[in-house]
């Protein structure tokens, strides 16, 4: 928080704000290390967790907009705050759909490990992000910590190819249960991509402050 003492002195209001926006990036690396535990354990009851926490996840969202636009943080600032925190809030979302088509589908034994490398990936380049947002707010150079969100998601393009090309050879039960499985890959292959955009976004955040 020292960088946003320097900029200015923050309000009661602005260090809600932030408290709010950390608790959202620590809810949404739960809810990634839940989808993997579930994905890990084949139980599609623990896939319900990840909706339950992607609930959460909205309701601190709504809170921070609120917040926000009562006046936290001075008006040429709250966009790309807000922008920010709707990235991050479209990772729950895609994380609780794809929650979803996995219990609408039976995930083959072929395509097991290389979905929980995906899902391991995923916890990891999220804490980055948290990493990333800490870094932030302390004003550092963002350089080295966005430069690995790049490369975890340069891991899970790589992986990403390869699944969709052994799914090809997946025999499935119909049209549905086959539209269940190849939206449970794109939904977590793309985890990463939108992590990306918000860590993006956080470095907006700081030249904008500089």
């Amino acid at each position: 928080m020292g960088f946003f003492k320097k900029t200015f002195s923050l309000r009661k209001q602005e260090q809600k704000v932030v408290e709010e926006m950390r608790s959202h990036i620590k809810l949404l690396c739960s809810a990634c290390d839940s989808f993997k535990n579930a994905l890990e354990a084949d139980s599609q009851n623990a896939m319900r967790d990840v909706a339950d926490l992607e609930r959460e996840g909205d309701s601190i969202r709504r809170e921070i907009i609120s917040d926000i636009y009562e006046g936290a943080f001075l008006p040429y600032f709250r966009s790309d705050l807000c922008q920010f925190v709707e990235v991050v809030d479209h990772v729950f979302d895609v994380l609780k759909d794809t929650a979803s088509c996995y219990r609408e589908t039976r995930l083959p034994e072929e395509l097991r490990e290389e979905c929980i490398r995906v899902a391991l990936l995923n916890v990891g380049i999220c804490e980055m992000l948290f990493l990333t947002f800490e870094a932030m707010l302390r004003g550092e150079d963002l350089r080295e910590k966005t430069l690995a969100i790049r490369i975890y998601e340069k891991k899970v393009d790589d992986i990403k190819i390869a699944l969709y090309r052994d799914a090809r050879g997946v025999a499935v039960n119909g049209f549905w249960e086959g539209k269940a499985l190849a939206d449970f890959i794109s939904g977590l292959t793309n985890i990463s991509d939108i992590i990306e955009d918000a860590s993006d976004h956080l470095q907006i955040i700081l030249v904008t402050m500089m």
